[in-house]
């Protein structure tokens, strides 16, 4: 009886299991997952070249485009290494804080590239204009850069840094691709952000707004320009000494002295670049300190 009666239980217990099957799928269930896409798909890293360039074109606005992500990366690694310990990051920034400048540096090297477009053909007709070596496309077309050919004819190569008779006083700071387009770039909504604008037109004026102005430095165009060109400069390209060209003092700042290389300008500049006044210059342009055609 008692055997009938566990044998009844057993049978009863049995029963009540789920079927071997039913075990692994209520097992895996609470460990599926929906296929998730990941944060950062879809992300542009490389800056888009149009169909309009030749190979050539293509080849050297790429290479221009590396060594201006490598000029702002170089830039940003200084600042972060020295922060305002440097007399260089003073000399452009005066005390601000390095946040600013570290941010405008970074969003060229890591920022997504998809809304910014360079171009080869002459769209507007701003290439047929006197002096225009390029133009940002503005509200033609806000992510656009239109690369004229006289920017094939006259940048340089960072690998020329301190060579050819380059200071970075003494010198446009178009001379090289990369700092050419690490300008072009601040134009672009997606990196200036209409944050990065133009505050100080040449190196004196950049300098002196270091120091009457310091707020408006670390988003200043032509100052991000310059530090850029001096820190690479005397960190990689001569380093301990770069070429700085004749230091001036601007409001008591104490400056370096005037190096060897001070009266020497850049040989990269040609008759069509210049212009007399900025009143002769088209529309969108001016005239820089030391007679170079700007157009935006």
């Amino acid at each position: 009886m008692i055997i009938f009666r566990l044998s009844l239980f057993y049978a009863a217990f049995a029963a009540a299991l789920p079927a071997p099957g039913r075990i692994g799928e209520n097992m895996s269930q609470p460990f599926s997952q929906a296929e998730v896409t990941p944060w950062n798909a879809g992300a542009v890293t490389e800056f888009a070249i149009h169909s309009s360039c030749n190979a050539t074109q293509r080849r050297q606005i790429n290479l221009g485009l590396n060594e201006a992500v490598s000029l702002a990366m170089h830039a940003k690694s200084h600042i972060l290494r020295w922060g305002n310990n440097s007399d260089i990051y003073r000399k452009y920034f005066g005390n601000s804080p390095s946040m600013n400048a570290i941010g405008a540096f970074d969003i060229v090297v890591n920022g997504d590239k998809k809304d910014v477009l360079f171009r080869c053909d002459n769209p507007d007709g701003n290439c047929d204009l006197q002096g225009y070596a390029g133009h940002w496309r503005g509200k033609n077309a806000t992510d656009e850069t239109v690369i004229c050919d006289l920017s094939y004819e006259t940048r340089r190569s960072l690998s020329t840094m301190c060579a050819l008779g380059y200071t970075v006083s003494g010198s446009e700071t178009n001379t090289f691709w990369a700092s050419d387009l690490l300008h072009r770039l601040y134009h672009v909504p997606a990196v200036g952000q209409d944050w990065i604008g133009h505050f100080a037109d040449g190196y004196e004026e950049v300098v002196d707004l270091a120091t009457t102005n310091a707020t408006l430095s670390t988003h200043d165009s032509e100052t991000l320009q310059y530090f850029a060109l001096e820190a690479y400069a005397y960190d990689i390209a001569v380093p301990g000494t770069g070429c700085p060209g004749n230091q001036q003092k601007h409001h008591g700042s104490d400056l370096a002295e005037p190096d060897a290389s001070a009266n020497q300008t850049s040989s990269t500049s040609t008759a069509s670049e210049l212009s007399s006044t900025t009143s002769d210059a088209p529309a969108h342009c001016h005239t820089h300190a030391g007679g170079e055609l700007h157009c935006t």
